[in-house]
């Protein structure tokens, strides 16, 4: 496994419904609702995708910071990206450095996590959690490995009014160089995932782009529960969801 590596990427919704929309339209298996969400005042679902998750978490309280962001964004980008690491205390000395403030921290014998704030890291809350065995998912829930479904996360794009800046200041954070690949993009690569910075109005993560064994299956059933679809692509919770090609 090379770290850093996407492991797990979050979408906020209103609707409580978007929960069993996400598992239908992928095809997913049986989700996991982790009690733990509910010190944020929300309720969610995790699924798992080869060894990497999806969620979605709901607000079922006032003034949550998910409720914030949804009407701060109009619905429009994803709520949290979630890394693995096999060097929490550098990326907590290095944001700490670099004044990126951590609004969460957990410690635990099989992992520990810090979220960082998103004002300061940009675009979205950021969190890099260190799993113990490295192979292992806390937040996926009992037994995730035999709910899995073939597939994987392998990029996350990002918009940015400066790609470079926004990029460097991940970068920095996950020890991986900006790189400039042209048409004023910037990308991390990590390992097999890339996150892809590309010019736009505002800061924000604003596509999945997923490997998935059946991608036109899943375009039927999106526009079957009425998302909106774009040749390849379709757009959940204001985030656009569109499949590798290899």
């Amino acid at each position: 496994m090379t770290l850093p590596r996407i492991r797990q990427l979050v979408f906020a919704s209103k609707d409580h419904a978007d929960i069993e929309h996400l598992r239908h339209v992928l095809d997913l298996g049986e989700g996991y609702i982790d009690p733990g969400v509910g010190e944020f005042g929300l309720t969610n679902g995790v699924f798992a995708l080869g060894d990497q998750f999806l969620e979605v978490v709901v607000p079922i309280k006032d003034d949550t910071a998910a409720g914030r962001f949804i009407d701060r964004s109009g619905g429009v980008g994803g709520y949290m990206a979630i890394f693995q690491t096999n060097d929490l205390a550098g990326v907590r000395r290095r944001a700490d450095d670099l004044h990126i403030r951590r609004v969460w921290n957990i410690d635990r014998p099989d992992i520990s996590a810090s979220h960082l704030h998103p004002a300061d890291i940009g675009a979205a809350i950021v969190s890099i959690d260190e799993a113990h065995p490295e192979g292992s998912w806390l937040w996926g829930g009992p037994g995730w490995r035999d709910k899995s479904r073939p597939g994987s996360l392998v990029r996350l794009d990002v918009d940015a009014v400066d790609p470079q800046a926004l990029s460097e200041r991940w970068g920095r954070v996950l020890r991986v160089p900006s790189q400039s690949v042209g048409n004023g993009i910037y990308d991390l690569e990590l390992g097999e995932h890339i996150i892809s910075f590309r010019p736009g109005e505002r800061d924000f993560l604003s596509g999945y782009v997923l490997r998935h064994p059946d991608p036109q299956g899943c375009i039927d059933r999106a526009r079957e529960v009425g998302l909106e679809i774009d040749s390849q692509s379709f757009t959940f919770t204001g985030v656009r969801i569109s499949f590798a090609s290899d």
